[in-house]
């Protein structure tokens, strides 16, 4: 039997890994429920990703590309008039008020690097990634506070259902910023 030509296929093998994450948890993620929500023979799945790490890797990545996106779609990032700390607490306030289904799910990818030592290069590839896009602004050691603080701020939202506080988040971004806590 002739092998059927799909280059698509390992792209719709990790975006079905995302949405059953984000349906089922991590628990649920296994090469059978990502072969059937992709709707690809079982070996497929193990043939693009041989271990679940390695799925869960091209999914963290993918994942997290919503964030960074926003990050650089926001110009004022580079204009050194600009208010840093409100830019950044704008950005918060946008990202946790649209998809929560969707930051959760990054946030639960980016926790999974917990259990999953596979996935640290990937938590650490975001956070230095974020770090460098601010640090012209600041410095790499108040970069990575900024970071940090973020990651903080968007983890009380999601797990303790607090409603974001833009004037808090900016005022304590500031602070990093100044150099005072």
């Amino acid at each position: 039997m002739a092998r059927r030509y799909d280059p698509g296929r390992r792209q719709r093998i990790v975006d079905a890994a995302i949405r059953v994450v984000a349906s089922k948890g991590i628990a649920g993620l296994s090469h059978r429920s990502v072969a059937a929500e992709a709707d690809v023979p079982l070996g497929s799945t193990t043939y693009h990703f041989t271990t679940l790490d390695e799925l869960l890797v091209a999914a963290l990545r993918q994942a997290g590309e919503g964030f960074a996106k926003a990050v650089g779609a926001r110009g004022a990032f580079d204009d050194p008039r600009a208010d840093l700390a409100g830019e950044l607490a704008g950005l918060l306030g946008e990202w946790l008020s649209g998809d929560r289904t969707g930051v959760e799910l990054e946030y639960e990818l980016y926790l999974a690097a917990l259990r999953r030592p596979a996935l640290r290069p990937v938590a650490a590839e975001w956070c230095e990634g974020l770090a460098a896009r601010l640090a012209p602004r600041t410095d790499p050691v108040t970069a990575r506070a900024l970071v940090a603080l973020m990651d903080g701020i968007c983890l009380q939202v999601l797990l303790t259902g607090v409603e974001y506080d833009a004037v808090y988040a900016r005022e304590m971004l500031a602070r990093v910023i100044a150099g005072r806590t």
